[in-house]
């Protein structure tokens, strides 16, 4: 098992790769799902052991692919911060599969059901191998085999918007990943590598030697990586994919992609802007914090927030309220701080397993009503008491209410601005939270005060042991962010050790010292 476990960075990604080939050639209903189910399931544990190892070693695993050493050689490096990344999204897309398959089959046709599978664990490869890549070219690759593939997962939903909301997300995510990759190209002409480790010593040198040519280059590579990251992370004012690609797709891929994809992406800006450009230079002389991220991470608060408050149905509204938690990541980053940073990681966490539980609700209400249309919730709290309990009990982690994984995040962000001395923008944190109870309220008020339609059909749903596991699933799955909420002490330490690492040890999150072999620690 010790030998096994030397190749746990490269299973990450090979596991879900390999698997999804073999899905779309098996065109037999449960056996694509049950093999679809393993790969997630095998890949979510595979991740968490990456967790704890990372976590108890003083240096980054590395696992070098042809026993070829860096910067000549690719490799995969898990750090602390790249493993805290690693154990969400990994968990987050099993239970999205889990509970999301059985509102699949209804949802995408019989003859696509097994490519549905494929592209699911192509976007899964695509974006745990971004995450512990290091290599800045493969980051690319990466980004790009989990942006097709979703775009495809989103086209797959069972409405002509569908494939409206899937083209507009294909267009502005290719205009994003190619200005991902001409900074790339920047990068590589400036510096002459594509090694994580290199590009950090190299660029760093750069920057403290008096060149206007390089300085520039190197500024221009920049302003390309942000834009571009920014497209993906569907930052204000580059948000407009992201309402309509969540409405429309399936309810899995809703669920996954909203606790997953931004996440890994907010990762990667937090690689490009702490790591690669170095957090004193960014911050610092370029101002990138306080002048553009956090004025724009500010708005996006609050134009999500109120978006979600008039939305005519729960997926529209719970993806801007996406557009709002954007905004409370990317302020996080903007006070160029560790603790900055730490917040940022706990929202990370709290917000992609409370988004995916809601998700993954709403597929459930939406199988037993027939409507994701708020008005037609009514009564819903009598008629589906426990599916309704965990929509409340995801909407308080929304607000941040004090037991919940989101009061965490948010008690941590205030804490960071306070530090920064940003007093004004704590104040408009809170005030934007008082908007996000304006639209949980509404759902509440629905369900829980108003009579449901007595020409309303019954409810079927919940009486066979399929439906009541996917709804006691979900529970559980929002249940935990009431653990990470009562208990944060672990997860802070997991954030905090994170953060110092990416400040305090920039060398160490992109590489060990150079080695050769295979897998090394």
């Amino acid at each position: 098992m010790r030998e096994l476990a030397v190749h746990f960075p490269v299973l990450l990604v090979v596991v879900p790769l390999l698997t999804a080939p073999i899905l779309a050639l098996v065109r037999h209903r449960h056996a694509t799902r049950v093999l679809a189910l393993l790969a997630a399931a095998c890949t979510a544990a595979i991740g968490w052991g990456l967790v704890w190892a990372a976590h108890e070693q003083t240096e980054p695993l590395s696992y070098q692919l042809g026993g070829w050493a860096p910067p000549v050689g690719i490799e995969y490096v898990v750090s602390q911060a790249s493993a805290f990344v690693v154990g969400v999204v990994s968990t987050v897309a099993f239970f999205a599969l889990f509970l999301g398959s059985r509102e699949t089959r209804h949802e995408v046709t019989d003859d696509q059901e097994h490519l549905f599978y494929a592209a699911y664990l192509l976007c899964l490869a695509g974006l745990l191998g971004m995450a512990i890549t290091g290599d800045a070219f493969n980051v690319f690759v990466f980004l790009e085999i989990s942006s097709l593939s979703s775009y495809a997962l989103v086209a797959m939903g069972n409405r002509r918007r569908a494939f409206s909301a899937a083209f507009n997300y294909l267009i502005l995510g290719t205009i994003g990943g190619t200005f991902v990759l001409i900074g790339i190209g920047l990068l590589y002409q400036v510096t002459g590598t594509l090694n994580a480790q290199d590009i950090a010593q190299r660029v760093q040198t750069l920057e403290n030697v008096a060149h206007d040519t390089h300085n520039r280059t190197l500024l221009v590579a920049f302003a390309f990586m942000v834009v571009g990251l920014g497209l993906k992370l569907a930052v204000f004012p580059l948000h407009q994919w992201l309402p309509g690609a969540y409405a429309e797709a399936p309810a899995a891929v809703s669920a996954f992609l909203a606790g997953t994809a931004t996440k890994v992406i907010y990762f990667q800006l937090l690689r490009t802007t702490v790591v690669f450009f170095g957090a004193a230079h960014v911050f610092g002389a370029l101002r990138f914090g306080s002048h553009v991220l956090m004025p724009l991470s500010v708005v996006g608060m609050f134009v999500g927030s109120l978006a979600a408050v008039y939305q005519p149905t729960l997926k529209r509204m719970l993806a801007y309220s996406s557009v709002s938690q954007v905004g409370y990541l990317t302020l996080a980053l903007s006070f160029g701080t560790e603790e900055g940073v730490t917040a940022g990681l706990l929202h990370l966490g709290a917000h992609a397993l409370t988004k995916a539980g809601l998700f993954v609700v709403v597929a459930v209400i939406v199988a037993g009503i027939g409507s994701n249309r708020i008005g037609a919730l009514a009564g819903l709290g009598k008629r589906m008491p426990l599916t309704a309990f965990a929509f409340v009990l995801g909407g308080v982690g929304l607000i941040g209410v004090p037991g919940t994984a989101g009061f965490i995040s948010k008690w941590a962000l205030l804490q960071a601005a306070f530090d920064s001395e940003h007093y004004v923008v704590a104040g408009l944190v809170l005030l934007s939270s008082l908007v996000a109870v304006v639209y949980v309220w509404r759902i509440v008020e629905v369900m829980y005060f108003r009579a449901p339609d007595p020409d309303a059909a019954p409810i079927t749903f919940g009486r066979t042991v399929e439906d009541k596991l996917a709804i006691t699933a979900a529970v559980v799955l929002l249940g935990a962010t009431l653990v990470f909420g009562l208990f944060p002490a672990q997860v802070h330490e997991l954030a905090a050790d994170a953060a110092h690492q990416l400040f305090l040890e920039p060398e160490a999150v992109v590489s060990p010292l150079p080695v050769h072999g295979g897998a090394h620690r």
